[in-house]
Order: structure tokens, then sequence, then C-alpha cells
């Protein structure tokens, strides 16, 4: 007969695994599989990781990610960690506030390697309308310069509440395309814009222009609901591609693709996501969203991506293998 001490252990033990939404050993199954995922656990509690971005610099990846400091949904902070081989991932370190704009949190990184460094684009948090874009540099990858006049960028126009979140850069000639998400002046539609600065510049906030006094993309297919969020792009054969998150967290959110020529008109590949989330009983039950899109050195695309099973107890990331047909991608895993 099991004594009352080891009985209340087990269930305390059974209770930890329930709330953490996947146990150890199932992470470690996906690993020897050669399948990415990643959990930060610094905090205490279930894995938490969210808004993944990768670049390679001084021959190792890094990823930057989101990660709450006390639980719930508050205190943002960017996380990194590094690999060898996109699959084990060593959390490094959490950045810490170094800047006014920062105070109430920040998160949702893009990072992009440029004239040797890596050059950070993240989002304010916790202050609604009045979010927007900062920017910060690293010659080491870790330690970061913020940029004096944070945040850089906001949008303006009757089509959004003015604010800017979820960025990501590409250059583009002699400019950089900024992208991010906002919201219509309702507060309740997530619409994704566009600014430029030259590419050659400071990247201060006096250098960035508003492209166009409209949304780029808005959420019209039925799996999008009422948001458009997490642009995430490339080029491949003079064209820029986008992979952008639809539906808010857990509704559950997936990812669709889209196609321009000039970085401004776009059009959907497909009306179906291109990576949806989970069936039930998987890892990623709940959803697939907030995609990083990398491009490897040896020219293969792999897809960053957010997911959980648990309505947003935990949450992992993970990656797939973009193949391309006829300019068309497809996930390979």
């Amino acid at each position: 007969m099991k004594s009352p001490f080891l009985i209340l252990t087990l269930i305390l033990v059974a209770s930890i695994m329930k709330i953490d939404g996947s146990d150890a050993l199932n992470v470690k199954s996906f690993i020897k599989q050669g399948k990415m995922m990643f959990g930060d656990t610094s905090q205490g509690g279930a894995p938490f990781a969210k808004d993944p971005s990768v670049v390679k610099f001084k021959g190792q990846y890094f990823l930057y990610y989101s990660v709450p400091t006390h639980g719930g949904m508050q205190g943002w902070r960017i996380g990194i960690a590094t690999s060898q081989d996109l699959i084990n991932w060593k959390k490094i370190t959490t950045m810490k506030p170094a800047h006014p704009s920062e105070k109430n949190g920040f998160c949702a990184p893009g990072a992009i390697v440029l004239n040797g460094k890596v050059h950070l684009f993240y989002q304010t948090y916790g202050n609604r309308e009045k979010d927007a874009i900062c920017h910060a540099w690293s010659d080491d990858g870790i330690h970061f310069t913020r940029e004096p006049t944070n945040p850089i960028f906001r949008p303006h126009g009757k089509w959004t509440c003015g604010r800017a979140i979820d960025a990501e850069v590409i250059p583009d000639g002699e400019r950089l395309l900024l992208y991010f998400a906002s919201r219509d002046p309702s507060y309740k539609i997530q619409l994704i814009g566009v600014a430029s600065a030259p590419l050659n510049s400071d990247l201060s906030r006096s250098q960035w222009t508003q492209l166009i006094d409209r949304p780029i993309l808005t959420p019209d297919l039925s799996w999008e609901k009422d948001c458009i969020e997490a642009p995430t792009l490339l080029w491949r054969n003079k064209k820029l591609f986008m992979f952008y998150a639809g539906a808010y967290n857990n509704e559950p959110q997936q990812i669709g693709c889209a196609v321009s020529a000039d970085g401004v008109r776009w059009k959907r590949i497909f009306k179906k996501p291109l990576l949806a989330n989970g069936k039930t009983g998987s890892w990623n039950e709940s959803e697939s969203g907030h995609p990083g899109v990398f491009q490897d050195t040896d020219g293969k695309t792999y897809l960053f991506y957010q997911g959980n099973a648990d309505k947003g107890k935990s949450w992992y990331l993970s990656k797939v293998k973009i193949g391309w047909k006829n300019d068309r991608p497809f996930v390979e895993e």
C-alpha cells in the first residue's frame, strides 16, 4: 500500500505536468526525431516562448523571441537563445529594459544582420494605441545598444488607431522596408502596414516614412477572422513573399502567404492556411501562429512559428522546412 506522502507527491507531479502542457519527455522525443521544440522555462511554471525571429551570425544561429517575466501575458521581454543545428537551442539571456520606452514591456523581435551587426526591431508593450516600433543593434548578438530616438515609428491616417507592433524589416535596393501590424480606429481589426527608410541612414525616427495611407493587407478570408499580423518576409526571384498570421491567438491562429512585386500591393497565394493548427491531441492543437521566416546560407528556407495545445497556458516554438514549386511555397515536413 502506497504511503499518503507518496500519493501526494504523485498528485503534485501530475499537476505540474498538466500545467506545463507537455512533459519534458515529449519535448526530448521531438528533438530525438530531429524536430525543434523550444520553450523558455527560466521564469518557472510552464514553458513559454512566442514570436520567433532567427538569424545566422558569426557562425551560429540566434533565436530572438518574446517571454513574460512574471506569468500570464504581462511584463514582456525579449529572450535570446543560440544553436548550431536549428534544433537544439540554449537560452543565453533575457534582455532587460534599457530605454524609457520599454518600461511597460517590449517584445515581438524582428532580427536582421546588416553591415556586420544584428539589428533588432521590436515593439513596446502595455500601452495600447501608443505601442510603437523600436530599434537596437549589437556587435555580438547578445548585448544591444538602443536607438536614442526610440520609438522610431508609429503609423498615421484614418485607417489606424496609431499602434504599431510585430516589426519586420527587409532590404529593397537602397531602402529598408518596415512591415508592422496595427489596428483600425475601433481597436478591433488587426491590419498590416508598411514604411521605409534609406538603407544607408542611421534608421532613427526621422528617417522613416509611411509608404501608403492605408493597410496593405486586411483580414478577408474566413479563417483570418478579425486579424492579420506578424508579417515576415523574404525575396525570391525578384518577388517579395510574406508569411503572416491570421486570426487572434488560439482562435486558432494559422499561417498564410502573400506575394508582391513592389512591397506595397499584395496578393494572397492560398485561400486556405499554408500552415494550419494541429489535429486534436497534437502539440499545436490550439494554434500554429506568429511566423518567422529564415533563409539559411545554403539556400534552404525554414518557417519558425509558435504553438500550444492548452489555449495559451504554455507556448512552444518549432519550425518546418519550406519547399518551392513554381514560386509557390509548400511545407516539406
